[in-house]
C-alpha cells in the first residue's frame, strides 16, 4: 500500500465525516444566505438607480422649465424696453413740439411789441415834425394843440 492510497483513504474518510456532520448543509446554507444578501443588495441598487433616474428626470424638467421662464422673462424685458423707448420717443416729440410752439409764441409777442414800439416812435416823430412845421408857420395855437391831440389819439 502506497502513500497515494492512504491519502485517498484519508480524503474519503474526511468527506464521510464532513457529510455525517452536515458540513454540506452548512455550506449550502451559507451560500444561500450569501446569494440572498447579494439579491437584496442588487434590489437596493436597482431601486437606488431608479430613484436617481427619476431625480435626474425631475432636474432635467426643472432645467427646461427654468430655461422657458428665463426666455419668457427676456422676451418680456425686451417688450417692456421697446414700449419704454416708444413712450420716451413720444414724450420727447411732444416736448419738442410744445417748446417749438412756445418759442413761436414768444417770437410773435416780440414781433408785436417791436411793431408797437416802432409805431409809437414813428407817432412821436410825426407829432414832433408836425409841431415844428406848424410852429414855423406861426399859426393859431389852439388849432395846433387840437391837431396834436387828434394825431396822438389816432396814432396811439
Amino acid at each position: 500500500m502506497d502513500q497515494t492510497f492512504y491519502a485517498f483513504l484519508a480524503l474519503v474518510l474526511f468527506m464521510g465525516v464532513a457529510v455525517y456532520a452536515g458540513a454540506h448543509k452548512k455550506a449550502g446554507a451559507a451560500l444561500d444566505s450569501r446569494a440572498s444578501l447579494i439579491e437584496k443588495e442588487l434590489a437596493d441598487a436597482k431601486k437606488l438607480r431608479q430613484d436617481a433616474e427619476k431625480l435626474l428626470a425631475d432636474y432635467k424638467q426643472k432645467k427646461l422649465d427654468a430655461e422657458k421662464e428665463a426666455a419668457s422673462i427676456i422676451d418680456s424685458a425686451k417688450s417692456q424696453a421697446k414700449e419704454f423707448a416708444a413712450e420716451a420717443s413720444r414724450k420727447l416729440t411732444d416736448t419738442i413740439a410744445r417748446r417749438t410752439k412756445q418759442a413761436e409764441q414768444k417770437i410773435a409777442q416780440a414781433q408785436d411789441a417791436a411793431t408797437k414800439h416802432v409805431r409809437s416812435h414813428a407817432t412821436d416823430l410825426a407829432i414832433a415834425a408836425a409841431t415844428k412845421i406848424i410852429a414855423d408857420q406861426k399859426g393859431n395855437a389852439k388849432l395846433i394843440t387840437e391837431s396834436i391831440s387828434a394825431v396822438k389819439s389816432k396814432l396811439n
